[in-house]
């Protein structure tokens, strides 16, 4: 149906869905400030329950209309239009990471000589598993790597485009954003907005206006 033109087929963690106003939040999901928004990186279905019309007409009293919302914040019930899912893509053999693959990997915490992340995905296969890794400050960038700083290029949440450059020690495995087309893709300023890349070390809350440093990633 129309509603469901808009919906990607694939999400990142934190990705919005769709408002709550017309959406249900599934597996995968959760609310935030009226929106569905996607707690996994996978794949994206939504669903309309073939019986929840028949239900809504079975109840007693006035009939209902199928998009009202009782809440702004509420879990929509059998009212609702549609529910959006994420699942991780299929039971397939568990990919490892290896050695030149690309991989988008999320941010945990950061560190005077490194960013702590965790591996998401290899290529386009979402892993069943997500690996620890290590972007250390000198692989962050391929230039002036001296003036490097960890805060200076990432922050927790932050979703990276990174290479594989070693397997590391039985713990980690070390990643490198030191190339135009890797580092972060998708970032969150701290008034809690998506922001968009303005410059290759900037990125800008358009609801804010406010600027913050990162290793930015050139779109591919």
């Amino acid at each position: 149906m129309a509603a469901t033109e808009s919906i990607p087929s694939t999400a990142v963690p934190g990705r919005i869905l769709g408002p709550l106003t017309r959406y249900a939040p599934g597996a995968g999901t959760h609310v935030h400030e009226g929106n569905v928004v996607s707690s996994l990186m996978g794949h994206v279905s939504v669903s309309t329950p073939p019986a929840a019309a028949a239900a809504a007409a079975k109840l007693p009293g006035p009939a209902k209309r199928l998009n009202k919302i009782t809440a702004p914040f509420a879990t929509p019930s059998i009212e609702s239009v549609a529910t959006i899912s994420v699942t991780r893509h299929g039971r397939r053999r568990e990919v490892l990471p290896d050695v030149g693959n690309v991989v988008l990997a999320r941010v945990l915490r950061l560190m005077p000589k490194q960013a702590i992340v965790t591996i998401q995905q290899v290529g386009d296969t979402v892993l069943q598993t997500e690996w620890q890794g290590l972007i250390r400050v000198q692989d962050v960038r391929a230039t002036e790597k001296d003036k490097v700083k960890i805060y200076e290029s990432f922050k927790p949440g932050d979703i990276v485009r990174a290479q594989v450059i070693s397997l590391g020690d039985q713990a980690n495995y070390y990643l490198s954003t030191a190339s135009n087309e890797l580092g972060v893709i998708m970032a969150t300023s701290e008034a809690g907005n998506d922001m968009v890349p303005v410059s290759w070390k900037e990125y800008k809350d358009p609801e804010t206006g406010v600027s913050e440093l990162r290793k930015v990633a050139k779109p591919s």
